[in-house]
């Protein structure tokens, strides 16, 4: 049995196929979580199923979830393929970047297809199964943006607290239900998309890469970006037995880089 009392945990972990998604099915497949993974194309999937199946049992398919049929589908299938669901991780994966003025209404349609509506049209098809679950756990990833703005990632700043009001909303409503609702706001993260924004970053203010990341990692004061591992365990944690009688909070996995209450 893992640290977290994850064994035989069934749990669909949306956006999966790299990034922080896929760091959070790595930790919950160690602890011995059956997970099922989801990312955009048969391609992307299927390499990371080659990339995780020698940790534990993980299933998937492709599906884009900002298009309602395939966010609902999904989970359909990551039920039938897991007997059930005791947990719902949804992440989903980044906004454009740009300032309010760069952005223009199709834009900020997407944004809110992605952000908004996509984690929506998952928890209504989740609920559904979650309640026959005695472990019931639903966690959303979003970010510290919300709490404290980014510059440069006006969709992200806006759309994502629409998420946190949703933490709040169903940990009242689905609590007598007995599902848990939380979620997981991370700050600097290394990833993919971490490079990318930094990369956009640099063409703007004319300095190097390695500049801009090293001035974000200063702003951290644990002085270093996060790894998606560490993400990991922050939802393992929420999800376990451990986190019981934790509903409605969203917590920051930042090196404590928020200076906002």
């Amino acid at each position: 049995m893992g640290k977290f009392g994850l064994d035989g945990y069934r749990v669909l972990v949306t956006a999966s196929t790299r990034g922080i998604g896929k760091g959070i099915a790595e930790v919950l497949l160690e602890e011995g979580a059956r997970v099922f993974i989801c990312g955009r194309s048969r391609e992307s999937v299927n390499k990371a199923l080659s990339e995780l199946k020698h940790i534990g049992e993980v299933y998937g398919s492709p599906a884009d979830i900002t298009v309602r049929e395939q966010a609902e589908g999904v989970v359909d299938r990551a039920c039938e393929v897991l007997g059930g669901l005791d947990g719902l991780v949804y992440v989903t994966g980044p906004p454009k970047p740009g300032t309010f003025a760069e952005l223009d209404l199709s834009d900020w349609d997407y944004g809110v297809k992605l952000l908004v509506l996509s984690a929506i049209w998952v928890t209504r098809k989740a609920v559904h199964y979650l309640e026959k679950s005695e472990r019931a756990s639903l966690i959303y990833l979003t970010s510290t943006a919300v709490k404290e703005p980014i510059h440069n990632l006006a969709l992200s700043n806006v759309l994502r607290v629409s998420i946190h009001n949703l933490v709040k909303t169903l940990s009242r409503e689905l609590g007598p239900r007995g599902i848990r609702v939380n979620a997981v706001a991370p700050g600097y993260i290394y990833t993919d998309r971490t490079l990318q924004v930094a990369r956009d970053q640099s063409a703007r203010i004319g300095k190097s890469v390695n500049e801009v990341i090293n001035e974000w990692a200063n702003e951290v004061p644990l002085k270093r970006l996060g790894s998606t591992r560490e993400v990991g365990y922050a939802v393992a944690f929420l999800l376990s037995p451990l986190a019981s009688y934790i509903s409605g909070v969203v917590l920051p996995v930042d090196g404590g880089r928020l200076r906002s209450l």
